[in-house]
């Protein structure tokens, strides 16, 4: 368990990447989208509840407050939490685009920094349990008295022995990785390269299960867009010969991704604080930090020396005492006789050169007329989640920043056992699980079928008959008419699916209704790998599909050729035709793989704040000659949207 006194820090953001759901946030902000038929940030809070830790800060804009307030006061997963609730912190300068290191540079975050921290973001989902790795940082870092300092009542607290004086602690970041997992790891997915090396093998070895062996020094922590663009530019990946020299067993990996949660000591928040370039905790605040461990002049650029040799401001009167008296000869140095201590006590200044005079004063009262001694940057760790070998005992590690994640990590989920199963097994039920998989089945209706073992129904939820619910989520207050077929999808609380329509695959916002109509018309409604924005209404007869990119290409090439009245464009324009038309009886399955897929619902924000001007104007021209399942409009303030839910094709 925690000393007392730890805090978390969750970051609620925009959500930019869920922008199909979260396009205004002051309705409806990203820590809100239901995971499984739960909010997103209950995941997190839930999380530090079952460590042990109750101090707890929502991060987020003001615009996003009201919704969230009204959430932790009425949303009956929040409020089943246990106490204390949660605060809520909205600083003024706080936009969607504050970067993560500003936010704690804010002064209302540094104010209410007084220990210790955990921060993590509003999308984590992790089933490994958080006193494991809280465990392991206070093991290797955390020293024998506790003492890191901070604020308590307005005063400072001094750092005793075994605590900070002896050597500051340091930090514990982590890493998941991104593929094996079936069903939720995808081509493409964010990753970063982490290097790390390995700590001194312990004198007693960890027992069987326990984090130790994963737990490494981190020394360089990159995107892979970094490593890329630097890659193409320099034509390979430059290391220094400092890391080299100083380590001589190095661990890269690049198919781990930082999760975003972060075990930081209370001195962290001044090193934010004195480097106003830093924009964000992962690329500059972990990775910089990581580099002054072993690049040269690095720390001293950090200004890590004024942050790590601070003292409390209001020395303690018994120390002065003592000190005056000359009964404080020396410090004793616990941390040091310590088998579990990691950071390096601080040159003592009794280990001064050989022409300095003896004195009976003590050395930390005595004026420093010699060079200063080395700077020791504490480690920042690692917790490095090895390769999946067996997804079924692995713990889950996933941030849920995307539609395809949310989709996946939500079906997932769904196939968790029960309370009741678990329990009538005699099985430990997953902190994941729901009470019941079908909340009230008495309200589904004759010759209905619910897959239970791969399906979620929430409460308050109409099925009527002649529906087939395989591998899906469906939230509160759903209703679904007569012969509808929903399979992998997930519906947001008060959707309306009405009868004999077809789901496949897709995410439909709350609120939203998809018309039905009778079993023999023609046309009916399918939606296949869809998003649809909440509130929408999808008219009946709507049949949105993934187009097909090389049948567009080819039909733009053959309305090219009409309307031309060149005789040479004509002929290029045939040409291409004919090539187009070999590609596409050749290549067909490979380009497919290869192209990626405009969706009819989906939302993509692409404006001139991230593209240039050139391709910009060129994304217009495309969508104007370009086919498509639905009637798109581009805008440099809007991005692309679709203005109508009509199928052309």
């Amino acid at each position: 368990m925690p000393y007392a006194g730890f805090q978390a820090f969750i970051l609620c953001g925009p959500g930019l990447s869920l922008n199909t759901f979260t396009s205004n946030v002051a309705d409806y902000p990203k820590a809100l989208v239901p995971i499984a038929n739960r909010p997103m940030v209950w995941y997190p809070l839930d999380w530090c509840y079952r460590m042990g830790v109750t101090n707890i800060t929502l991060i987020t804009p003001p615009e996003s407050a009201a919704p969230l307030e009204s959430a932790l006061a009425q949303n009956p997963h929040l409020t089943s939490l246990p106490a204390p609730k949660p605060e809520l912190l909205c600083p003024e300068s706080l936009t969607q685009t504050t970067g993560t290191a500003e936010i704690f540079r804010t002064p209302e975050v540094q104010k209410a920094i007084t220990s210790d921290f955990i921060v993590l973001p509003c999308d984590l989902i992790c089933d490994l349990e958080g006193s494991a790795l809280l465990q392991s940082w206070m093991v290797l870092e955390a020293g024998l008295g506790g003492a890191t300092g901070g604020i308590v009542d307005g005063q400072a607290v001094r750092m005793t022995m075994g605590g900070e004086k002896s050597g500051r602690r340091g930090g514990l970041a982590v890493w998941y990785p991104t593929k094996g997992l079936e069903g939720v790891s995808q081509k493409g997915d964010e990753t970063d390269l982490v290097a790390t090396t390995p700590l001194p093998r312990p004198a007693v070895p960890a027992p069987e299960g326990h984090l130790r062996p994963h737990v490494e020094k981190l020394v360089l922590s990159i995107p892979t867009s970094t490593v890329k663009d630097i890659t193409e530019e320099q034509k390979s990946f430059p290391l220094r010969h400092a890391l080299l020299r100083q380590h001589g067993k190095i661990k890269i990996k690049t198919s781990h991704r930082d999760a975003h949660v972060y075990f930081l000591p209370f001195w962290v928040k001044d090193m934010i604080k004195e480097n106003e370039a830093f924009d964000s905790l992962s690329e500059d605040v972990i990775g910089w930090w990581a580099k002054a461990g072993w690049q040269q002049g690095l720390a001293e650029k950090l200004n890590l020396r004024k942050v790590l040799n601070d003292t409390p401001s209001t020395p303690d009167a018994d120390d002065l005492m003592m000190a005056s008296s000359m009964q404080l000869d020396e410090e004793v140095d616990l941390a040091a006789m310590s088998t579990t201590s990691m950071s390096q006590p601080i040159a003592s200044s009794v280990n001064q050169s050989a022409d300095a005079f003896a004195s009976r004063v003590p050395g930390n009262l005595q004026t420093d007329n010699y060079p200063q001694d080395p700077l020791v940057v504490p480690p920042i760790l690692a917790y490095v989640q090895p390769p999946l070998t067996d997804a079924t005992n692995q713990p889950l590690i996933r941030r849920v920043d995307t539609s395809s994640l949310l989709l996946s990590i939500s079906l997932r989920l769904a196939k968790l056992p029960s309370v009741a199963e678990a329990t009538a097994t005699g099985a430990t039920p997953s902190p994941f699980a729901h009470n019941a998989k079908v909340a009230h089945p008495d309200m589904i209706q004759q010759q209905t079928r619910v897959s239970e073992v791969d399906s979620l129904v929430a409460e308050n939820v109409t099925i009527g008959s002649r529906v087939n619910i395989k591998e899906s989520v469906i939230g509160v207050g759903c209703s679904i008419g007569n012969g509808a077929r929903l399979t992998r999808c997930l519906l947001m609380e008060g959707c309306t699916v009405g009868e004999n329509v077809t789901l496949t695959g897709c995410i439909v916002g709350k609120r939203c209704k998809i018309e039905g109509g009778g079993p023999k018309d023609e046309d009916k409604t399918r939606l296949t790998d869809c998003e649809v924005q909440p509130g929408y209404a999808v008219k009946w007869g709507s049949k949105f599909m993934p187009p097909n990119p090389l049948l567009n290409t080819l039909l733009t090439l053959s309305q090219l050729k009409s309307r031309t009245k060149s005789s040479w464009y004509s002929r290029v324009l045939g040409r291409m035709e004919a090539i187009w038309i070999w590609m596409m009886r050749t290549w067909y399955q490979e380009m497919m793989t290869a192209l990626l897929h405009r969706q009819s619902t989906r939302n993509i924000i692409l404006n001139e704040k991230n593209m240039n001007t050139s391709n910009f104007r060129m994304l217009q021209m495309m969508l104007a000659l370009l086919p498509c399942h639905g009637d798109f409009s581009v805008s440099p303030q809007g991005g692309v949207h679709p203005s109508a839910v009509s199928d052309r094709g």
